[in-house]
């Protein structure tokens, strides 16, 4: 098997991999990550995944390089991680008794054939109707300004959740384990 590699800083997607019980290594790409004009949430993951993927490439190669990325959409508009409890605070407030959809861009790349495997995951969260309080009480608590939608799924956000709707919950985190185990098999990869 060759050697994987986890193209992120994220210690979300480094817990998630690890649960394969797979021998990896992380490493941050450095990759702009701008939305490109008229690319759709879609396209832009997908993207921004491959992107990372290839931005190791040079410095790792015959590696399998995992990227990938995330976004979430409120209503059909991006939202980005809050980084403020203010910002946070207002993406929940928006979100309130509605849906928000993430969606998971996924990339592996054999750097040794230059085969990539791309793919977008979907999953939707239907949240409760949350008022002021109750926001602020969960943002003192679990402080997710570095989450997409404001919340950590992995955590006491689930609370704040209705239902779920997805092929992959794992995905929510941020590293759709599911698809990417596919990736993995058609690369020859035993798991488990």
């Amino acid at each position: 098997m060759l050697p994987l590699l986890l193209a992120s800083s994220s210690v979300y997607r480094r817990e998630l991999l690890s649960r394969l019980h797979l021998p990896f290594i992380c490493r941050s790409p450095d990759i702009d990550e701008s939305h490109a004009a008229n690319e759709s949430a879609t396209d832009l993951v997908k993207r921004l995944a491959k992107q990372k993927a290839h931005a190791l490439a040079a410095s790792h190669p015959g590696h399998l390089i995992i990227g990938s990325d995330q976004v979430a959409t409120l209503e059909g508009r991006v939202i980005g991680k809050p980084h403020t409890f203010e910002n946070a605070r207002e993406q929940l407030l928006a979100a309130s008794g509605k849906r928000v959809s993430f969606l998971t861009g996924l990339a592996l790349l054999n750097s040794e054939t230059g085969h990539c495997q791309v793919d977008c995951v979907p999953f939707t969260v239907h949240m409760r109707e949350l008022d002021a309080a109750r926001i602020e009480r969960y943002l003192q608590i679990e402080q997710p300004y570095d989450c997409a939608g404001s919340f950590k799924a992995e955590g006491l956000g689930v609370s704040l959740f209705q239902s779920t709707e997805g092929p992959d919950a794992t995905s929510l985190v941020g590293l759709p384990l599911i698809r990417l185990v596919d990736m993995l098999l058609s690369e020859g990869v035993q798991i488990p």
